[in-house]
């Protein structure tokens, strides 16, 4: 199994006809996943990448049957894509797009609390990687020939370090179930909590790498929901040792503001609710090879 998407997973790109876009749908295809058309206002009824292009999100899940998107949409317009994606019906939604001012994600979360919890469209991002269930289907802008198909889920507010977990657990012959990028900016549309909890229900997931910023309290939060709820190991990192207080990074959302959300809080934090933290970025793989190793020790004894 993999969390969120797989081969059957019916996608359509808003802002289609853009040329990011076009260069990541084509990627998309070309890994076997199910893009089944996209949405550009104005240019309804025309074809693009031999497949159909709608005015509205609407007009294109009832032609297609969609049930995810992927927003490429420009930063101004996109709370209200990912608005229109939710009222069309959409599962799950995944947001690219960088820029998108945080007021506007503050609406998009207001707005979707009008849906029942159980209908909810799930929003992945904004400013992320995507989601790709290895070897199965990708849904973003992540190099898909580093990820192997394993046991090993990933969840990451950094898109470049969860690449870098995938080829590193790659190189160890190790592979991933679903990777899922979260994004950096400081109100997203779903949480580390949000997908621990899809990997704990994953029969085939059997680990998962929580990969963390500076900066707010998503890890905090997390580790100790693993630590009261998760049955599998998790392993823990959290970049930005060596920034200064108060440094911003490359994520809108990564900014030290408060005690607790130094990387070396945050590891210390992950520790004493029982994750195993991986001294640095470089031995993400090695430290997942030990804890399953250890895992296994464990069951025969």
């Amino acid at each position: 199994m993999s969390i969120l998407i797989d081969e059957t997973t019916r996608v359509i790109v808003q802002g289609f006809t853009g040329d990011k876009a076009s260069f990541h749908a084509k990627e998309m295809i070309a890994y076997g996943t199910s893009v089944v058309g996209g949405v550009t206002p104005g240019k309804g009824g025309k074809h693009h990448l031999d497949r159909p292009v709608f005015d509205t999100v609407k007009d294109a899940v009832s032609a297609t049957g969609a049930t995810a998107s992927l927003v490429f949409v420009p930063p101004p317009y996109c709370a209200d894509a990912i608005m229109e994606a939710a009222d069309a019906g959409l599962k799950l939604v995944c947001v690219i797009t960088d820029g998108i001012p945080a007021q506007d994600m503050m609406r998009v979360k207001r707005y979707l609390l009008r849906y029942p919890k159980e209908s909810r469209t799930m929003v992945v991002g904004p400013n992320c990687a995507g989601i790709i269930s290895a070897g199965r289907a990708m849904l973003g802008i992540m190099p898909g020939h580093i990820y192997r198909r394993g046991n090993i889920g990933i969840v990451s507010r950094s898109g470049t370090l969860g690449y870098e977990a995938a080829a590193q657990l790659n190189a160890l012959g190790l592979g991933v179930t679903t990777s899922v990028g979260i994004g950096g900016d400081p109100i997203n549309g779903s949480s580390f909590l949000d997908h621990l909890k899809l990997f704990e229900q994953d029969p085939e997931t059997e680990a998962v790498v929580m990969i963390g910023e500076i900066g707010g309290p998503q890890e905090a939060e997390a580790a100790k929901w693993v630590s009261e709820h998760m049955t599998k190991p998790v392993v823990g990192y959290v970049a930005g040792l060596t920034a200064p207080k108060g440094r911003r990074m490359g994520h809108a959302g990564a900014i030290i503001s408060a005690a607790g959300d130094s990387a070396a809080e945050k590891a210390q934090i992950m520790q004493s609710y029982g994750l195993s933290v991986a001294p640095s970025a470089s031995e993400l793989g090695s430290t997942v090879a030990s804890v399953l190793e250890d895992n296994v020790t464990r069951r025969v004894a």
